[in-house]
């Protein structure tokens, strides 16, 4: 703990200049009455006017800081980014778009804070509410990575994702993209790590489209990003 921060919410932003003011508004309403919470918004190499936007905004919520990516090199070296440059002894990421709410985050918390089970916990959203289609891939990438890592996965980009420092500062050659979602889930139930699920509703995007979920073709990249990852992720269990 660092400077009195607890807990360290990252929420990597790329182009979201028009739902930051959605994001922080509902932060603070939620977020910044929690003693020892810090918001931290990776600016991940926007284009777009976020960094005027943030530059204007943030003086008003005290509980919130930015950090600035020039380049954008993925999602997941957002979140690294975001989560080196955090201060608290609990982590967590989350999405900018407001399709998943951040008071999310406070769930998790809670949960760590009355837990029974001793030992560190990694604790993960489970969305409902989603369109048919995208359930059914989702499940169709929960059952292919079970199948080959030999661990029960599922819903592995449900956020926020939520986890102590030490086992962050534990992780070796994390990815730079959206499988750092399936490294962490991976590497918690690798270090049996107490895995907790808790559902969250996954709403409409507020502005904006997806910056990965678009059309087929879409979905079909990430399909093969995903796969290529996993298969490394196979090779060195088997080292």
């Amino acid at each position: 703990m660092i400077n009195g921060v607890r807990y360290s919410l990252v929420i990597p932003c790329y182009n979201e200049a028009a739902n930051l003011p959605l994001l922080l508004e509902r932060a603070a309403e939620s977020l910044s009455q929690k003693p020892g919470l810090e918001l931290i918004l990776v600016d991940n190499g926007s284009s777009d006017k976020s960094p005027d936007v943030l530059a204007q905004l943030l003086p008003r919520y005290p509980f919130a800081r930015s950090v600035r990516v020039d380049i954008n090199q993925g999602y997941g070296h957002g979140i690294l980014s975001g989560l080196a440059a955090a201060k608290g002894e609990i982590l967590g990421w989350t999405h900018a778009d407001m399709q998943t709410d951040p008071a999310d985050f406070l769930t998790a918390i809670e949960y760590c804070q009355n837990s029974k089970n001793p030992g560190p916990h990694f604790i993960k959203g489970l969305r409902y509410g989603r369109p048919l289609a995208d359930q059914i891939f989702t499940v169709g990438m929960s059952l292919f990575e079970t199948v080959l890592l030999m661990t029960s996965l599922r819903d592995i980009n449900a956020q926020p994702t939520v986890f102590p420092r030490t086992f962050f500062t534990s992780w070796e050659n994390p990815p730079k993209d959206f499988s750092l979602d399936l490294f962490a889930y991976y590497q918690a139930k690798r270090q049996s790590l107490k895995v907790y699920r808790f559902p969250v509703l996954f709403s409409a995007r507020s502005h904006g489209v997806s910056h990965w979920n678009i059309d087929w073709r879409s979905k079909v990249k990430f399909i093969q990003r995903t796969v290529s990852y996993s298969l490394s992720l196979r090779a060195a269990l088997r080292k």
